[in-house]
């Protein structure tokens, strides 16, 4: 089956929007839960140091999940124009 460059572009647009809709999704959620213990101190600490390393570890996946979408897309653009 040949797919073409722009069915290979317009599935890598969708998967990087769902990867960065989940993140902004989890950013709330952890916002909601820092929020949501701020009256308990050491549970409010431990959520916001949770949130603060989850989120950096979501944000490093994200970039490593785009990046690898660029470069499929990239090998899909060479090969539909034959580029080497």
């Amino acid at each position: 089956m040949t797919r073409s460059y722009s069915d290979v572009q317009k599935a890598v647009r969708v998967e990087k929007f769902r990867i960065w809709f989940a993140w902004v999704s989890g950013g709330f959620v952890g916002l909601g839960a820092s929020l949501a213990t701020q009256d308990i101190h050491i549970v409010s600490v431990i959520v916001q140091v949770l949130f603060v390393g989850l989120g950096a570890l979501s944000t490093i996946a994200a970039v490593r999940m785009t990046n690898a979408l660029n470069r499929k897309a990239e090998a899909a653009r060479r090969d539909v124009l034959g580029d080497a």
